[in-house]
């Protein structure tokens, strides 16, 4: 499919100030429904603003890229899917990856292991990253947005939570590297496609050296054309589009805060450096990582200012399944008119009795039919002659059948209803519940959404009556018939197989393999091979394995952007410090707890867990698989060994410790300056080249020869441009401000040219991979 196709420029855009307006007054609390109240105009919200830069006119106009197209069975890839949430959140990712099995790639589903034969039985690889959606559900609907609520913290809901996220982080990194839990199977990733909840994905990714996708059902990358769902926004002197903008980057900021350690905690365990805390909450956005939105462009088309790396499929809908109906309900949908769908999926509900006494009052005074499903929460009663309880059964055959749908507005359950013609009430709990109730009543499909905490029985009653007009059902069926001309899961498929870096992942030798290895010698172009190519080479004696390297195949770098030289040469100053008096005190910490470890009648060897660089195919020309190099039970010590340990423990810390005051002083804190020179001209509203990653010496110099170029240049000129386009724009004053602007411009850029190619990034880079 055209990646024109996929714009819909055609389709005018849905009224999105309905969106947009939707409880944007207020004070800085959680709403009723969860979101949070982003008041721009506060201290807070004005500093972390100067964090997230404003994209310019010119990033708003993106003409369809080109890419390669891809066959299938082109190369044949190990991917594994991170996902997190709910059952309607793991749905949608079975018809991706059985989509995906048919081009010939390997998948691999990660979730929660409730899940794990809902996965199996269709047909897809299965591993358990721990996790409980129950318990998730049941946090998320006391606290629906991202500040909890003080009986949570009082609880220690919090702690809980977070003990979970990182378990979840080490089950998404061992779901990467580890084989199959029941048939043994080796699998390494070649790529990652997650939804954002996941948290492990970019890391992951950076870890192994692979492509990552993300794909997700609420809009997560920023626009000037809504806010994020998650945010009611509060502004006098912001314009709508701006603060529409900005309310992306504070809500991901907010998030980093409260995760942020735990994240980093766990990176530091798979060998990864720490994040800034700068950096964290714009990872996705900096490093343009590849994101797909999987709900219909008739629904939602994509907001003009997202980028070519950002896709709207459709909404992913797997293979109508095969269902009988029991008995009891062909009969009760047969002996009366349509009924009305009422169900929460695996929403956990307070007081199922009470919401079921306010449903049933509703049903009665509206005076329909009604199919109720119980759910998670376990809603239900006595059955009745126009009640009727169901468990679980499949919507897309179900939704056929009835004549409007309620229920708490998961974008997979939306997507069904429409999809099937179905006139939809909403009653969002949290999340991006209420982004889609409110997309769905702009359409006209539906009323506006009713949050859960504010449903009665008379609310209730005008919802569904609003349902069974005409209007609302032509609005239904006009949108499920621009749906059916939609393939969202090929779409997806096939944004994936766009944005990957085909030419660094392909074996030259065998172009059907993912590439692992490279071959150099001296200054060569490497040659990349797969684990088979290489070791059929090695065998037949045809190369020399002192010439093999691993192969990147999708370097992630995650620089640290410098705002201007004070705060850029503090923050390096204290970080070096922090840790060279970390490794310093583990000098003599370290021998101490090898020695306590060592009088330990079950102690083993501190270095039974090995140093690993993870190989992505069994056949490793080193000859070890990841299987052999898992940890072995150890020994107990003797005296000797104990002394021996806590040595190396000491001398491992020292080595440390001189290293970092070495980087500290060489290359991380003059490098801080220089960049923080060059990002001077940010902070009076000029663009900063980006120079892009350094990967090795080699891009290293070549990045080093163009800040030298562009900083001299744009120094030497500054001194002339600025005063003229100041006296053009404001008169005198503007000439003065430009002369202040191009002195400081000429300081700046001048001096971060000739200091940065001499500070070599290079080295800073090649400290980082060593």
């Amino acid at each position: 499919m055209p990646y024109q196709d996929l714009y819909c420029p055609s389709d005018d855009p849905p009224p999105y100030e309905l969106i947009a307006s939707h409880g944007m007054q207020g004070g800085t609390e959680v709403d009723a429904d969860g979101r949070i109240e982003v008041d721009l105009d506060s201290k807070v919200c004005k500093a972390v603003a100067k964090f997230i830069p404003l994209p310019g006119e010119e990033d708003l106009r993106y003409p369809p890229p080109t890419y390669p197209s891809f066959a299938t069975g082109e190369i044949r890839l190990n991917i594994v899917i991170h996902v997190v949430g709910s059952r309607g959140d793991v749905q949608p990712f079975i018809a991706l990856g059985n989509e995906l099995q048919k081009h010939g790639h390997r998948v691999r589903l990660a979730t929660h292991n409730v899940f794990g034969t809902f996965v199996r039985d269709s047909g897809l690889e299965f591993y358990p990253i721990g996790g409980d959606p129950a318990e998730l559900m049941a946090y998320m609907v006391k606290n629906p947005g991202l500040i909890p609520q003080m009986k949570s913290l009082r609880a220690g809901d919090i702690q809980k939570k977070r003990a979970m996220v990182a378990e979840m982080l080490h089950g998404c990194w061992k779901s990467c590297i580890e084989d199959d839990p029941m048939s043994q199977t080796p699998f390494v990733a070649d790529a990652i496609i997650a939804n954002p909840p996941s948290f492990a994905h970019i890391h992951c990714a950076q870890a192994l050296g692979v492509p990552v996708h993300l794909m997700f059902t609420m809009p997560w990358s920023s626009t000037k054309a809504f806010p994020h769902p998650l945010a009611n926004l509060k502004h006098s002197d912001t314009s709508q589009p701006i603060a529409n903008y900005l309310s992306y980057g504070i809500v991901e900021w907010m998030t980093w805060q409260g995760l942020g350690d735990v994240i980093n905690k766990w990176r530091s365990e798979i060998d990864l450096e720490p994040v800034p805390a700068t950096e964290g909450p714009s990872l996705a956005e900096t490093l343009k990582v590849p994101f797909t939105y999987c709900w219909s462009p008739a629904l939602m088309p994509k907001p003009r200012d997202w980028p070519s790396h950002i896709d709207v499929c459709g909404f992913f809908f797997r293979e109508t399944p095969s269902y009988t109906p029991p008995p009891e309900l062909t009969a009760f949908l047969r002996d009366g008119p349509r009924p009305v769908y009422i169900g929460f999926g695996s929403i956990v509900i307070d007081n199922p009795e009470k919401f079921t006494a306010t449903i049933l009052e509703a049903v009665r005074n509206v005076g329909v039919r009604a199919i109720i499903s119980r759910g998670w929460s376990k809603l239900g009663g006595a059955p009745s002659r126009n009640i009727f309880y169901i468990d679980d059964c499949p919507h897309e055959w179900l939704f056929q059948h009835v004549a409007a749908v309620v229920h708490h507005g998961g974008a997979g359950t939306t997507a069904c209803g429409l999809r099937n013609g179905c006139p939809t009430t909403i009653v969002p709990f949290f999340g991006d519940q209420p982004f889609w109730g409110n997309m769905v009543a702009a359409s006209g499909a539906g009323p506006k959404p009713i949050p859960y905490r504010e449903i009665n029985a008379h609310n209730f009653a005008q919802a569904i009556g609003f349902c069974l007009q005409p209007s609302a059902l032509a609005a239904a069926q006009d949108m499920a018939m621009r749906m059916r001309s939609e393939s969202g899961v090929q779409a997806a498929v096939a944004s994936f197989h766009r944005q990957l870096p085909l030419t660094r992942m392909k074996c030259q030798i065998l172009p059907d393999q993912p590439a692992v290895w490279e071959f150099r010698k001296s200054f060569s172009e490497p040659v990349y091979m797969s684990g088979i190519a290489a070791q059929i080479l090695l065998e037949s004696r045809r190369i020399d394995a002192k010439h093999i390297h691993l192969h990147n195949m999708n370097p992630i770098v995650i620089d640290n952007r410098r705002w201007d030289p004070i705060t850029g040469t503090a923050s390096a100053t204290v970080v070096t410090g922090a840790n060279m008096l970390k490794h310093g005190t583990d000098i003599f910490y370290k021998p101490i707890k090898e020695i306590h470890r060592g009088c330990s009648p079950n102690s083993s060897p501190s270095a039974s867990l090995p140093e690993l660089s993870p190989a992505r195919d069994a056949g490793s020309p080193g000859g070890q698989s990841m299987r052999d190099m898992q940890p072995h039970p150890g020994r107990p010590r003797t005296g000797a060994r104990t002394t021996g340990a806590a040595f190396a423990a000491s001398g491992k810390s020292l080595g440390k410790f001189v290293g970092y005051a070495y980087k500290g002083a060489v290359v991380d804190i003059p490098l801080a300056t220089t960049e923080g020179l060059r990002a001077v001209p940010r902070l009076y509203g000029e663009d900063v080249r980006d120079l892009g990653p350094v990967r090795d010496w080699k891009s290293g110099v070549a990045i080093g020869g163009k800040s030298f170029a562009y900083g001299v240049a744009g120094g030497l000129t500054d001194i002339f441009v600025q005063p003229y386009k100041g006296a053009k724009d404001e008169g005198a004053i503007g000439a003065a401000k430009g002369i202040a602007k191009g002195t400081i411009g000429t300081m700046t850029k001048v001096g971060s040219g000739t200091l940065l190619p001499f500070k070599e990034p290079s080295l800073y880079k090649q400290h980082k991979t060593d």
